[in-house]
């Protein structure tokens, strides 16, 4: 079969092949008072050289409690300081962690913290009950929380230990273990070695312009891959100052924003929305913003120019999974083109694939993305098959993310392959629908997804969540959509709801829409 291999515009990069915490603070030595953390929660400030000791004597107190190589420590918590903390000192001590979002009931946590095989739990306060329920039934009896909570062990309390250095690591151990559900299925444990995120932060770094004097908002959770790589670790190797806020609210983002002069924003498609729409915005002052990048979900090009007219910063896309540790393409800041996700970062392959002959789409077809590259995780914990149907034998890891690409390079998403809905035949993306419906004066959020038609197989139903005071029917809005689209792409049924339902990362949970 002949394939047709897209490479970057930008020559390679030398992988890096040491242990991920002295990548990530490489160059810390040369500015060690400067502010590494502001946490918007507890309002703690913390220096390059704090965090740094913090890590090396947390390490320290976990080994000598007899955690060593191969050992596996769950992180369950909001954003803070002490979460990067955490994270690094297992990676010290030649751990691995696996990050568990903290708003999971007891069994969702008991799965992971089960298939991961953890033996240490670290927990913020508010999710103490849950993280020690799980813990006794999975078997951990270390279960330390931040900050004061009845019941376990203090964390803080573990950077009173000598330090230690780094045990040592080989670059394909893996260093951390997010759980995502790849294109289907159940979670799963998705392997990242120490070479696959350093090596990802230095392909990013080389084309992003994150610098050492930026002050990121860090609002997107830590337990993401997004968060976990792009923000909290791209952001100390650089040198820049993280602004860590534990949950999002506009009015407490708009506010760090303000008070503490942030430059960089990395945030999702809903968020973009609420900058782009909300009359809020404009009481305050956001002029020290230079760069939105927005990841996670497809980013309509028209809401990307809205946003970037109200703020008055450039708003950017980029795209990536957690498989690939996680970013695979960003938009040049010469050239960013809205709607389209940008090109392939150094070292990194892609092809475009047709699911239904499995041939190479021609230039400007649509077909799988498929991407190749020491970005690339290792495999799925405990799950061969899965790894197999993701990772084929050449090393292409199938996104299940359906896109184009024109002739300089630029790659457009256009869906995911199994939200595509089949219309009489034809391929209707939900995500196409939804960027048109948000520009409507009257919609505040959509979602679309297929709706099972005796004559047509499928037929698009869009969720609409108004603004507050707007008024809109479904007539109104299905003529709307009718205006802009193909007749075989018309949205049929209209629902009103007062939320979408969306994970932590900001994609559109269309599975809970249909079970609805």
């Amino acid at each position: 079969m002949t394939s047709h291999i897209y490479t970057s515009p930008y020559p390679d990069i030398v992988v890096p092949d040491g242990p991920l915490t002295g990548f990530v603070f490489e160059n810390a030595h040369r500015y060690p008072n400067r502010v590494a953390f502001i946490d918007t929660g507890t309002g703690a400030q913390w220096s390059y050289a704090e965090t740094i000791d913090r890590i090396h004597r947390t390490a320290g107190a976990l080994q000598s409690a007899g955690f060593g190589k191969g050992d596996v420590l769950g992180v369950m918590a909001p954003n803070s300081p002490d979460y990067a903390v955490a994270f690094h000192a297992a990676a010290v001590a030649g751990g691995t962690a696996t990050t568990i979002n903290p708003v999971y009931g007891v069994d969702e946590i008991a799965f992971q913290l089960r298939d991961a095989g953890a033996s240490v739990l670290v927990s913020a306060g508010g999710s103490l009950e849950s993280a020690t329920k799980a813990a006794a039934e999975v078997g951990i009896s270390d279960v330390y929380v931040f900050g004061a909570g009845n019941g376990a062990k203090s964390f803080d309390a573990l950077a009173s230990a000598d330090p230690i250095a780094q045990v040592a690591v080989g670059p394909d151990d893996t260093i951390v273990l997010p759980y995502s559900s790849g294109t289907t299925g159940l979670p799963k444990g998705v392997m990242l070695t120490h070479r696959n995120c350093a090596c990802n932060i230095a392909q990013t770094c080389e084309v992003f312009p994150f610098e050492e004097h930026d002050v990121a908002i860090a609002v997107l959770p830590f337990f993401h891959i997004y968060g976990m790589q792009v923000i909290m670790n791209s952001g100390l190797r650089v040198g820049a100052t993280l602004v860590t806020m534990p949950r999002f609210d506009l009015v407490g983002f708009l506010q760090a924003v303000q008070e503490h002069k942030v430059t960089i924003a990395y945030l999702v498609p809903p968020i973009v929305l609420a900058l782009a729409k909300q009359p809020i915005v404009a009481d305050y002052d956001l002029s020290s913003l230079r760069i939105v990048m927005s990841g996670a979900a497809p980013l309509g090009a028209e809401l990307a120019e809205e946003a970037e007219q109200r703020i008055g910063a450039k708003v950017f896309q980029g795209y990536g999974m957690t498989e690939l540790s996680p970013v695979s393409h960003l938009c040049p800041l010469d050239d960013p083109r809205p709607g389209s996700i940008g090109v392939l970062l150094p070292n990194t392959e892609a092809r475009l694939v047709d699911n239904e002959t499995g041939t190479d789409t021609p230039l400007g077809g649509d077909g799988e993305l498929w991407i190749r590259g020491p970005l690339v995780m290792t495999g799925y914990l405990n799950n061969a098959q899965a790894t197999a149907e993701t990772i084929d034998a050449e090393g292409w890891l199938h996104t299940g993310d359906v896109a184009r690409v024109d002739a300089d390079g630029h790659f457009a998403i256009v869906d995911r392959v199994k939200e595509l809905i089949k219309y009489k035949g034809f391929q209707v993306p939900p995500a196409e629908l939804e960027a048109l419906l948000v520009t409507h004066p009257a919609v505040a959020d959509v979602a679309v997804i297929p709706v099972e038609d005796e004559e047509a197989g499928e037929i698009p139903k869009a969720f609409i969540v108004l603004k507050s005071g707007a008024e809109a029917t479904a007539e109104d809005l299905i003529a709307f959509v009718a205006e802009h689209v193909a007749s075989y792409k018309k949205v049929r049924i209209i629902e009103f709801i007062d939320a979408i339902p969306k994970s932590a990362s900001g994609k559109i949970l269309r599975r809970m829409l249909r079970d609805k």
